[in-house]
């Protein structure tokens, strides 16, 4: 059922009258006229309540797993990437810091590695004393996939099978 169209009241008139004579015309245009804008063509009815703007959201990214492979990336990168073959170029050893303070450094040291375009950089957390490794490896897994972080990396690996305690990130490209 079409509804019909609004009309303004006094109070709607003023009000508008008072916003116009506020607004700076454009060089080159005639200054806004003093009548009031046309009434809405969809208003709603009174008292039912308008329902909110879709939220336009950008889709998230998959959830970053250690040594498995991501979408868009071939085969023979992920080859050179996961076998180690793919020299890190920069390096952070956060050997000896307390979980706050390596969260911190590896925030730091991903946004300048992404900053500064680099592509394959290397996170060195030990492997620790407990039968699942320090605190520090078992949390770097949930820090990558933070919302801050995720967008900057594509790929995680251990660099050697036998080393679990450095973890190689294959960083996204900047597109401009």
């Amino acid at each position: 059922m079409p509804q019909r169209p609004r009309t303004l009241t006094d109070t709607d008139r003023a009000a508008w009258a008072e916003y116009a004579r506020h607004v700076r015309h454009l060089d080159g245009r005639a200054p806004p006229r003093e009548s009031a804008p046309a009434p809405a063509a969809a208003a709603p009815a009174q008292g039912a309540p308008r329902p909110p703007p879709p939220a336009v959201r950008r889709p998230a990214a998959a959830e970053l797993v250690t040594g498995l492979p991501p979408a868009g990336l071939d085969r023979a990168s992920w080859g050179r990437f996961s076998g180690g073959r793919l020299a890190p170029a920069r390096t952070l050893d956060l050997h000896g810091k307390t979980a706050q303070a390596a969260f911190h450094a590896l925030e730091r040291f991903l946004l300048a590695a992404h900053a500064d375009r680099l592509r394959c950089v290397e996170v060195i957390t030990g492997r620790g004393s407990g039968e699942q490794g320090g605190v520090i490896r078992r949390e770097l897994p949930h820090w990558l996939n933070r919302p801050a972080l995720r967008p900057l990396v594509l790929a995680a690996a251990h660099p050697h099978a036998q080393n679990s305690g450095s973890t190689r990130l294959l960083l996204r490209r900047v597109r401009p």
